[in-house]
Formats: structure tokens, sequence, C-alpha cells
């Protein structure tokens, strides 16, 4: 698909056949979205269906996770017509942070960070990463926005949550999914072919 061309029917998810298959090998995600972003209806189109579960939602402030999410994360931020917090890899910010160790897709150890004068008590967050695989990376911004009080999702009602392009059939993708409200762009019919990288 070009990058002009819209599809005279716009389903949900006809955006993502603009993704790229990984071509480098294991230390990559499996599946690179980056194309779909270089694609203005498509991209439009994604936001559209990542926000639409939130839409009446009482959401503060949308923070998106190093690095790609920061390009979902900064325009559902626009969106939403609300600030946008960075959630860093360690090292970044130079400015007094709350850290948190994680495991990333690959197996890889690492240690991500947000400064601590941003999120308030009771702050409500939506959290926006490119893609939940392993869950790893997302629960570690789940843990450093609860760890300064901020809100990522309650019951009843859901003041925030969670959006990606894709969140996996994992146990870390269904640990998140069970607790906060989540928000994805893949359809129900595509995701087995998702779960298992095809």
């Amino acid at each position: 698909m070009d990058l002009c061309h819209v599809p005279a029917v716009r389903e949900k998810g006809w955006y993502l056949a603009l993704m790229a298959p990984n071509v480098k090998g294991p230390n990559y995600a499996w599946l690179d979205p980056s194309r779909l972003y270089c694609h203005p209806q498509g991209l439009q189109d994604c936001m559209a269906d990542l926000l639409q579960p939130f839409q009446g939602d009482p959401i503060d402030m949308v923070a998106g996770i190093d690095a790609m999410g920061f390009i979902l994360g900064a325009a559902a931020a626009a969106a939403l017509q609300k600030g946008f917090l960075a959630i860093r890899k360690a090292g970044h910010l130079c400015v007094q942070t709350l850290a948190q160790p994680y495991t990333d897709y690959s197996g890889r150890e690492k240690v991500m960070e947000v400064r601590t004068d941003a999120i308030l008590p009771g702050l409500r967050i939506l959290l926006v990463d490119q893609w939940v695989e392993t869950g790893g990376t997302m629960r570690a911004a789940i843990q450093l926005v609860e760890r300064l009080g901020g809100v990522v999702a309650a019951p009843h009602p859901c003041p925030a949550g969670v959006a990606a392009i894709c969140i996996e059939d994992s146990e870390g993708g269904r640990w998140i999914r069970e607790r906060y409200k989540c928000s994805h762009c893949v359809p129900p019919s595509l995701q087995p072919r998702f779960d298992r990288h095809q």
C-alpha cells in the first residue's frame, strides 16, 4: 500500500497493512509501525480508534513511553487537548526522577524513569505505547505512575487507562487487560495472527 492510497471502505485496522515486517533479527520488534505514521489518513484513523473507548473519560494527562510511544502519545495528547509526559529510558532526564527496572520484549534488562514533579496524587493518566508484547515495559510505566500517586485505571468509573496499536495475548498483556481499561487497533479476527507474529 502506498503512502497516498486511502481505501474506499476504511474498516477498523485497515492501516495495519501499512506496517513493515522485521528484517533485522530477534533484537528488534517483529513489526514496525513507523510507516503507518507516514500515512496521513492512516495515522488519523489509528488515533481515532485508539481514543474512541476513552471518549468522555476524565483524563488529565497522556504519558508516552520511550521511544515510539512518544509519537502516539503526543498525538493523543494533542487530540485530547491534554498535556504530554515522556516516560524515558534511564539516563536521559536531567531533573529529579523516579526509576523502575524492567525486562523488555527481547529479554533485555533495562531501567525506565519519569520526572517526579509532573504527576500529582490522583492525576488521571492515559498511558500510550506503540506495542505491548510481553507487557514488561508497560507494566514498568504503570508502576512509575502509580508510585507517584497517579491513577492509570480504577474499576468504576475508569478514569484513564492503556492504549497501544496492539496488546498481545501474552501473560503480561493479559495481566494489563485484566486490571486496566485498554484500547488497541487490532480487530478480533486478526488478533491470533498478531499474537503468533504472523
